[in-house]
């Protein structure tokens, strides 16, 4: 796709991606902007870690979901185009995110997100066919998912996380995050945009950070949208157990 305004690059199973993305269609809905949803996979990106001596418990089957819905997201683009990924992330993220907290399987080191069971509904909503739900077994798709991944890593440098935003592509620059916890209201989603995209534009920007975040403002986590999320300290860019 060579006429994006912005390319999106998003894990699935990211909750911090998933707010960033609702921002972004925030703004695109009143700035007519074209969005490429492309791939990275954390489970990827981390698949040198130690996830038991890194991470919290549910860290590998959280990334290992989300490799394995990017599959479908690869099936889908393949078979309906790209338009129907932004259609596929909406209807997984609202699922995973917007509603009520649901249990997971009942077995451990899994996630509910990378079954048929979840994922049947899911493309329901998004207009697409069940048997895409086929393509969370087929290894063949990671092909595509690591040459993605790869891309956005080559815009930004390794040491990122989800989501990573290229802005005016191929010639802008690209950046992991924003990494933002509440979504923003309707004016202040354009002038948060506006002071991103202005950081974006100076050549010699290279990072703002810290590393202290509230939860995500979603009904999935637990969080009230009347209120903040518990504040932690994301070491390293995850709640890494090891610093």
């Amino acid at each position: 796709m060579t006429d994006a305004d912005i390319n999106f690059y998003f894990d699935p199973t990211c909750p911090f991606a998933w707010m960033t993305s609702k921002w972004v269609r925030a703004v695109t809905a009143r700035r007519d902007y074209r969005v490429d949803w492309r791939f990275i996979s954390l489970r990827l990106l981390n698949e040198h870690v130690d996830y038991d001596a890194w991470f919290p418990p549910e860290y590998e089957a959280g990334h290992t979901a989300g490799l394995h819905l990017l599959r479908v997201a690869a099936r889908t683009r393949a078979e309906h185009g790209r338009e129907a990924v932004g259609r596929l992330y909406a209807a997984l993220g609202a699922r995973s995110f917007d509603a009520d907290p649901a249990p997971g399987p009942g077995t451990p080191g899994e996630d509910r997100r990378a079954t048929p069971a979840f994922l049947g509904p899911v493309l329901e909503d998004a207009g697409l066919p069940a048997g895409l739900a086929a393509a969370l077994e087929d290894e063949s798709l990671d092909v595509v998912v690591r040459a993605e991944t790869e891309e956005a890593l080559s815009l930004t440098g390794r040491d990122v996380g989800t989501p990573i935003i290229h802005f005016e592509p191929p010639e802008g620059v690209a950046f992991f995050g924003p990494v933002i916890s509440r979504l923003p209201a309707e004016d202040e989603a354009l002038e948060l945009w506006d002071h991103v995209v202005a950081l974006a534009r100076f050549p010699g920007f290279a990072e703002l950070k810290r590393s202290l975040r509230e939860q995500p403002q979603l009904r999935g986590l637990g969080v009230a949208p009347d209120g903040p999320g518990v504040e932690e300290d994301w070491h390293a860019g995850s709640r890494r157990t090891k610093k």
